[in-house]
């Protein structure tokens, strides 16, 4: 298995150059040979990479512990979907999963493409820049950290997962992730595609458009799982601690919105060509910057690898992305003049530019506080670290001025906005959000920062419900169809505008629940003997003792405890090959409006007559948060979902008098 795998990345590598060399050479010559065997060559790069992850995956599942990776990362303990997700648990079969991702993402692209059109001359240069990746990454792979290194002596078993990772979460939230940040690639490949074929109309915002979509939301998603994950497994409580790893997954995202955002001025105006081009080339150099961080382990953090010797490979591939890429840049820059200017400030594309300025503030605002120990300790020598504080009072009134432009841009024309449109347009939302503050106030909602989040969230809900419910009205006097089915017509014809609105409530959801859970957060400490109870909200809680269950590779111990006289049991685990560090599994009793969360801190004693010391938390909203994500992949959806076919009928027409047939 160890020569197999090795024998495919190397031979990876190999074709991903030459793809890299026929493509260019084959498109500068006008050699249609040349460009089909790269692309040819390109399509064998991703079955040579689909190989090496295949025998990874069968060295996993037949226990091939001659294999270092396989022997440092699963163990015959472990359960079948755990052992294949123990694949990309580690640096080496991390990067082969990004590599692998990537080379069936390029060929769906290749797949989806191979129709003539004018997209054709922008193809050749997609394939090199792809390749340049994926060749990068085989690199890495095969000559600096394989994964199929082998072992002298293969041992009987293997070491096994990090405790942390023995979770439902390790299945989809790392996967999730790093095909987020892999891609930003395919974007960014038409985008350097664009000017290297001086091709720098709409063609390329078209085509980035889709995929730069897919990108956006599945690394959206994989926030919101790795959110989700952090909040039920790390049993501090929250769910977000600003994490540099958390941070250099979010940067990218945010960039890409801005990206969708201001290709829509580029495709009706005509503006932003350079800028859009700016943006999409930050957010892959981003999502290297965001592998190169967790891969090196040249940051401290709970979820990155150990310092590795591939940190130098990673920072000398951005770097030449980004020379390479800025010199393509400066040298287009002529030709990218905006068709149009900016008309008035009260207009939909000034909307969109300060909602860009925006997103770029609050991503360099993280960055800096992501670096700044870095650059601390390289000038000055000093250890220093950035907390939560920092980016909760530099990034959120960013993040509050972003949300509020979600609610104005929309209501705004092209061009310039009269007095009577504006009247005419916030009126409703604006006194709607009066009202519903008015109303939170009566229920006890004082908080500044509340008032504000929560005031900002209803203006924008209030702005969205407008416009469907005037879209479903005019709908419903144009055609007589009944409200619901007008709704779902409106929806239907016209998905990006509608389903752009459906992500603006899921990131609506997402922002109360911060809100909530950040300020009416209620937390306690309690070490009960049997029989004791601490009472938090409307929670009384009280101790039972501990119970101890002996499984397969690891013990777990419940807290017996009973909330409001119902069973709820948080753990400890203690696993066999990492018995010095115990995982945690919180007790959650979750309810649409808030969360009880419980933690089993430690215990003095056995059985039912332990003590138990506990922490717990009511967390408001919570639920909001993965409900939000929930409906941004719906909304998502909605806006990418293909337009229908019309479908085609023969229609036969009469002969005319006098007509003479023919036949044969």
């Amino acid at each position: 298995m160890a020569a197999l795998g090795q024998i495919c990345i190397v031979g990876a590598f190999a074709l991903a150059l030459y793809a890299i060399v026929s493509s260019v050479v084959g498109v500068r010559v006008r050699s249609g040979e040349l460009v089909a065997s790269g692309q040819n060559a390109a399509w064998a790069v991703t079955g040579l990479i689909t190989a090496a992850a295949v025998t990874l995956l069968v060295a996993f599942a037949v226990h091939d512990f001659s294999l270092r990776y396989v022997w440092d990362h699963s163990s015959r303990a472990m359960p079948m979907d755990l052992i294949l997700a123990a694949f990309y648990s580690g640096q080496q079969g991390s990067l082969l999963y990004w590599a692998w991702t990537l080379s069936i993402f390029s060929a769906v692209v290749l797949w989806q493409q191979r129709r003539p059109g004018p997209h054709r001359v922008l193809m050749p240069y997609v394939i090199a820049v792809v390749m340049a990746v994926l060749g990068f990454m085989a690199l890495l792979l095969g000559f600096v950290a394989s994964p199929f290194e082998a072992l002298p002596r293969p041992p009987a078993d293997g070491v096994g997962l990090n405790p942390l990772l023995y979770d439902e979460g390790m299945r989809i939230h790392p996967p999730m992730l790093l095909a987020g940040l892999m891609s930003w690639t395919i974007p960014f490949a038409f985008a350097i595609a664009a000017l290297a074929a001086g091709r720098l109309g709409n063609e390329w915002v078209a085509l980035s458009r889709r995929y730069g979509m897919v990108a956006w939301v599945i690394l959206g998603l994989g926030n919101v799982l790795g959110a989700w994950w952090a909040y039920h497994v790390l049993g501090w409580g929250g769910y977000w601690g600003w994490d540099p790893v958390e941070n250099v997954a979010l940067m990218p995202w945010l960039v890409g919105t801005a990206f969708i955002h201001s290709i829509q001025m580029q495709e009706r105006r005509g503006m932003l060509k350079a800028w859009n081009l700016i943006l999409i080339m930050v957010a892959f150099f981003l999502s290297i910057f965001g592998t190169f961080v967790v891969r090196s382990g040249i940051l401290a953090s709970v979820h990155a690898f150990a310092l590795s010797a591939i940190g130098p490979y990673f920072l000398t591939f951005l770097t030449l992305a980004i020379v390479g890429s800025l010199a393509l840049f400066f040298w287009r820059l002529p030709h990218l003049r905006s068709d149009n200017q900016l008309d008035s400030l009260l207009s939909r594309e000034a909307s969109f530019l300060i909602n860009n300025l925006l997103f770029l503030g609050v991503t360099f605002a993280i960055f800096w506080g992501t670096i700044y120990p870095l650059v601390a300790e390289a000038l000055a020598d000093q250890k220093v670290s950035v907390g939560p504080p920092y980016f909760k009072q530099v990034a959120g009134p960013l993040l509050g001025g972003v949300i509020l432009l979600m609610g104005i841009g929309p209501l705004m024309p092209w061009r310039r906005a009269s007095r009577d449109h504006l009247m005419n347009s916030f009126m409703l939302p604006v006194t709607g959000a009066v009202v519903g503050l008015a109303v939170l106030a009566v229920l006890g909602v004082r908080d500044p920062f509340a008032v504000l989040g929560f005031g900002l969230c209803l203006f924008v809900l209030g702005t969205v419900l407008q416009e469907f419910i005037r879209g479903a009205l005019a709908r419903h006097r144009a055609t007589g169809e009944n409200y619901v089915l007008a709704l779902g017509s409106l929806i239907r014809r016209n998905k990006r505008r509608y389903g752009g609105y459906i992500v603006h409530v899921a990131m609506l959801l997402i922002g109360a629940g911060a809100v909530g859970s950040q300020v009416y957060q209620q937390q306690t400490q309690a070490t009960l003997a049997p029989g004791q109870s601490v009472t938090l909200g409307a929670y009384t809680i009280t101790a039972h003792g501990i119970a101890n269950n002996q499984l397969p590779g690891v013990n777990v111990t419940d807290g017996v405890l009973s909330v409001n006289g119902q069973d709820l049991r948080p753990q400890k685990q203690v696993f066999d090959n990492f018995p010095q560090q115990p995982s945690t599994k919180v007790g959650l009793r979750s309810t649409p409006f808030e969360d009880l969360y419980v933690v089993l801190a430690g215990w003095d004693g056995d059985g039912p007559n332990a003590k138990v010391s506990l922490a717990v938390f009511i967390n408001p909203l919570v639920s909001w948060i993965w409900a939000g994500g929930v409906l941004l992949l719906l909304g998502t959806l909605v806006t990418m979902w293909p337009a229908a076919v019309p479908a085609r009928e023969r229609v036969t027409a009469p002969l005319p008098r006098g007509a003479v047939g023919v036949t044969s």
